[in-house]
C-alpha cells in the first residue's frame, strides 16, 4: 500500500504499552555524510541504543518483541542495501502484525523509535514538502506520466502517438510497429507530420492528463522536457504546471526522475 494510503491507518494504531518500532533512515548516497555508508553505523547504533534501554528497565517483554522487530528490519535493508535510494521509512509491531517498508526518493532525517503508537510527525513533514505529484515527460512523439508522493513511485505511464490513427496510445515498450516498417524515410515524414500539428496532438494529450489529474488528486504537476517541447506542451495545458524543468528525461528511469525533480 502506498505510504500516503497507509498514513491515516497508522494514525489509529495506540497501545498501551510500548510495541511499534518506527525507524526512519538517511541512505542518500549524495550526501557528504554518507559517502561511505555510513547508514548501517546509524542502523547500529540506533537498535544498540533501544536494545539498552529496554535491558536497563528490565522490560523482558518489550525486549523480546524488539529484538525480533529489530532483526527483521535489519534484515530487509540488508537484503535492499545495494538498490537503496534516498532514504527508508519503516513501521513493525507484533502487536498489530504491521511491517511497513517505503523506500523514498526524499531525504529523511535519521530516528528510531520505540513506543506505543507509530511515530508519524516526520513523515508528515514530508507529506506536505512532497505532496501527491503528476510529472509529465513529452518527447515528439511520446508523453510519459509519472504519479508519485512522498517520493514514492505509483504508477508509470507511457503513450506513443499513433501516425496512422492521430492518436496516443498506451506503450508497451516496443517501438510502433508503423514507426520501424518503413526505414529512415517513413520515419522521417512522420516526425515532420507530428511537428507541423504538435500542438493538436499535446492538446488531446492533456484531455487524459486532466483525467490522471483528477483520479490521483494531485496537487502538483511538473512538466519535463526539452525547453522548445515543454513551452508547446504546456501552452495546450488547461491547467498550468506548477514548474517546469528544461531537461531531456524520456530514457531516464521513473526513480532517476523523481530524484532530478526533487533535487
Amino acid at each position: 500500500m502506498a505510504l500516503r494510503n497507509e498514513l491515516e491507518e497508522l494514525k489509529a494504531l495506540e497501545f498501551e504499552h510500548d510495541a511499534v518500532f518506527s525507524v526512519y533512515l538517511n541512505t542518500d548516497r549524495s550526501d557528504q555524510d554518507q559517502q561511505k555508508g555510513e547508514w548501517q553505523i546509524h542502523l547500529k547504533n540506533g537498535i544498540k541504543r533501544i536494545r539498552e534501554y529496554l535491558e536497563a528497565a528490565n522490560n523482558e517483554t518489550e525486549l523480546k518483541s524488539f529484538n525480533k522487530l529489530s532483526k527483521k528490519v535489519d534484515k530487509e535493508i540488508q537484503n535492499n542495501r545495494t538498490d537503496l535510494l534516498r532514504s527508508v521509512v519503516i513501521f513493525a509491531s507484533d502487536a498489530a502484525d504491521l511491517f511497513s517498508v517505503h523506500y523514498l526518493q526524499v531525504p529523511v532525517n535519521t530516528s528510531f523509535h520505540w513506543e506505543n503508537r507509530p511515530v508519524l510527525e516526520p513523515l508528515e513533514d514530508i507529506q506536505r514538502e512532497y505532496p501527491r505529484t503528476g510529472i509529465i515527460l513529452p518527447n515528439m512523439d511520446e508523453v510519459k506520466i509519472i504519479d508519485t508522493s512522498l517520493g514514492e513511485l505509483h504508477e508509470v505511464k507511457s503513450y506513443e502517438f499513433d501516425s496512422g490513427k492521430e492518436e496516443w496510445v498506451l506503450s508497451d515498450g516496443m517501438a510502433s510497429s508503423d514507426r520501424m516498417a518503413s526505414g529512415a524515410t517513413h520515419v522521417d515524414k512522420f516526425q515532420q507530420r507530428f511537428k507541423e500539428n504538435l500542438s493538436r496532438f499535446y492538446k488531446d494529450m492533456n484531455e487524459r492528463v486532466e483525467n490522471f489529474r483528477r483520479d490521483r488528486n494531485w496537487d502538483q504537476v511538473y512538466v519535463i522536457g526539452e525547453a522548445e517541447t515543454v513551452k508547446i506542451y504546456t501552452g495546450t495545458m488547461k491547467t498550468k504546471p506548477t514548474g517546469v524543468m528544461h531537461k531531456n528525461l524520456n530514457s531516464s528511469k521513473p526513480y532517476d526522475v523523481i530524484k532530478e525533480l526533487y533535487k
